[in-house]
């Protein structure tokens, strides 16, 4: 959502008459686009602060600008921290940007209210030509999770409206996209009015100059049985969903207002893979929230292993002011807390790798994506279940889909060959 979100401000800024720059030592304004999920992220964004608050010392006339969720998060607070900053803009007041670098403002403004009605819609947003893309389809959450800033920062839920999000995806086909991603804090709630979720998945499906359809996140509260049979039917649609779990005990999950059950989340996961042949599934889950007990934890460990997923991306209970975690009691010591994801970490490395090593003989398609960081003669691809996967270059192109057959994984990365023959594919 950043990174789309850092498009659209440089689609912004470009209608408005900037210019696009790699080099600090030319550029006029530099604007840092932060995310407040994490602490570690918010200590990254001060640590960045400090060399750019250097750089504009060094350089009279420059401007320097803090946008996204830590500027809703701390709003005038980040000028006691770095007083360089000449503005701080919230996610609903990126539309202000073209006419504050342009018209010379002297004194610093921070403007972080929130707009119900902002879509960002009918921007053009700056990509740099790739393969795979991302659309917000959605910006805000109603869920309040107690431990999640994402609804004090980025506000309610709003949809766009459909056929905007059609259009943009449309117009990333002709530029050469071949997979796009929906985005949204909760996707499955998706409604502009007039059309669901569902629907629009299904409506994105039909656009036949992308290849590929996935989207995240969903909220397991809200997965429907229609939104899986779409996912069935749509041969653009990719069977790989990412339902975060978070954790694997009722008691958690409920301080957690996570609105959903153990078993609730293991029957969704069952319906949704008899629904989809080969479905992969993906999640998240923490560790250490407050109250946390070894049975607590010790059920996630064991959810982990009666679902086996495909991948999981795992961490440890970050304090977030302002949420209604924040104020619990029985916070775990930072020790216990890496000890557990320690444990998690071990168990789905183990899990994932056995399931990478059970596809060594398939055929699979991957749709190649960029040049592989280890050997410029070698392309980093995907298949329709989201399992990355290392071929050579030679006979292949970017964007274009390549019959594979997996021959190999090295750690944890699979690699394949190109076949030609008309082999019968496995996701």
């Amino acid at each position: 959502m950043n990174k789309y979100d850092s498009e659209l401000v440089a689609g912004l800024l470009e209608s408005g008459g900037c210019s696009m720059t790699a080099d600090l030592e030319t550029a006029d304004v530099i604007l840092v686009n932060t995310c407040s999920v994490r602490e570690h992220a918010e200590k990254r964004v001060f640590g960045r602060l400090s060399v750019l608050a250097h750089w504009k010392k060094q350089l009279p006339g420059k401007r320097l600008g803090l946008i996204g969720c830590m500027a809703r998060r701390l709003g005038s607070e980040l000028l006691d921290e770095c007083p360089e900053l000449d503005f701080i803009l919230g996610p609903d007041n990126y539309r202000q940007l073209p006419g504050l670098i342009t018209g010379g403002r002297t004194s610093p403004l921070v403007d972080i209210a929130f707009d119900k009605n902002e879509h960002y819609s009918r921007i053009d947003a700056r990509r740099a030509p790739g393969v795979c893309g991302w659309v917000a389809v959605m910006r805000g959450c109603d869920n309040y999770c107690s431990y999640c800033i994402v609804p004090y920062t980025r506000g309610r839920e709003r949809s766009r409206p459909a056929d905007d999000i059609i259009l943009e995806i449309e117009r990333m086909g002709r530029s050469g996209y071949r997979e796009v991603t929906l985005l949204g804090q909760n996707v499955n709630s998706y409604h502009d009015g007039k059309t669901g979720f569902p629907a629009l998945l299904r409506m994105t499906g039909q656009i036949s100059s992308v290849h590929r359809i996935r989207f995240m996140t969903s909220h397991p509260k809200d997965l429907s049985p229609r939104l899986l049979d779409v996912m069935a039917e749509g041969q653009r649609i990719m069977p790989h969903i990412h339902l975060p779990v978070q954790a694997g005990s009722d008691r958690i999950l409920s301080l957690m207002n996570r609105n959903y059950t153990r078993q609730a989340y293991m029957d969704m996961v069952d319906q949704a893979r008899d629904v989809i042949p080969g479905l992969s599934v993906t999640t998240d889950i923490m560790v250490g929230f407050p109250g946390e007990t070894e049975k607590d934890f010790s059920d996630t460990v064991n959810l982990m292993e009666r679902i086996r997923f495909d991948e999981a991306f795992t961490y440890h209970y970050s304090v977030r002011e302002g949420t209604r975690a924040a104020s619990m009691r029985d916070m775990l010591s930072e020790e216990e807390k890496l000890r557990r994801l320690d444990i998690i970490i071990r168990l789905q490395r183990e899990i994932t790798l056995e399931k990478k090593q059970a596809m060594i003989g398939r055929v699979v398609e991957v749709l190649p994506e960029s040049t592989s960081r280890k050997a410029g003669d070698e392309w980093l691809g995907r298949t329709p279940c989201n399992h990355v996967v290392v071929i050579p270059k030679a006979g292949t192109s970017p964007g274009q889909p390549v019959q594979t057959v997996i021959e190999s994984c090295r750690g944890m990365t699979l690699r394949g060959r190109p076949v030609h023959s008309k082999a019968s594919v496995v996701l």
